[in-house]
Order: structure tokens, then C-alpha cells, then sequence
């Protein structure tokens, strides 16, 4: 599977507190994905950070780390695969505010950081 969303891995729980508003950040250390390098395929690592303040559901620890796990054996861009993470925190969790942040490992000395932000 190269560059596909697994939104259905996502589980959440209900959120015992609608109405009020607490931001949530989970980070996910070791995220692996193939990057794209032409000729050869290597594994690029970066450490994704979800903050959210929700609506009425919350993210399930377990299912996270697993949707992170599957992006493994993908080959997609940097680009690519926040904006993926982004659009599948968005269709399952609907929160109230949402930021995604993606620190890369260097690569050649030079690494990205990328953020995507609902306001």
C-alpha cells in the first residue's frame, strides 16, 4: 500500500468532559515511513506530535500507536503524510482545535519540521 490513509485503525473514547475545553498532546517518537529518494528506498524516521482540544471523543493510545506503525512500509513524502495524518484526526475525532506537528530525523544534514494547524 503506498501513501493510503488506515483511518479505520483510529479508535477513541468517549470524552468525559464535553463542554469543557482541555488540550490533549500525544507524541509519537518513531514514526517510519519510505521516503522518496529516486532509485533508493530508504526508511526516513520522524517524531509526530498531535495536540487537540476535543469535542466528544479522544483518542485511543493503543489504536494510535498502531495507525502511526502502519505507515512502515508506505513510500510517500513528508508532505504527504502529515497532511494524511491531519485529514484522518479531522474525519474521526471532529475536534475542536487540532495541530500536527513533524519533526524529521536529518537526512544529508538538513532536517524539516512541518505543522499543520486548525484554527
Amino acid at each position: 500500500m503506498k501513501g493510503k490513509s488506515k483511518k479505520e485503525l483510529l479508535k477513541s473514547i468517549k470524552n468525559p468532559y464535553v463542554g469543557r475545553e482541555y488540550r490533549i498532546k500525544s507524541v509519537s517518537p518513531e514514526v517510519t515511513f519510505i521516503g522518496h529518494k529516486g532509485d533508493t528506498i530508504q526508511p526516513d524516521f520522524a517524531e509526530v506530535s498531535i495536540e487537540m482540544i476535543p469535542f466528544d471523543k479522544v483518542i485511543e493510545l493503543k489504536s494510535l500507536k498502531i495507525y502511526m506503525q502502519h505507515f512502515r512500509d508506505q513510500m510517500m513524502s513528508y508532505e504527504r503524510l502529515i497532511n494524511t495524518i491531519y485529514d484522518d484526526m479531522l474525519v474521526v475525532y471532529k475536534p475542536i482545535y487540532l495541530k500536527v506537528t513533524m519533526k524529521t530525523n536529518p537526512r544529508g544534514g538538513i532536517y524539516s519540521e512541518l505543522t499543520m494547524e486548525l484554527k
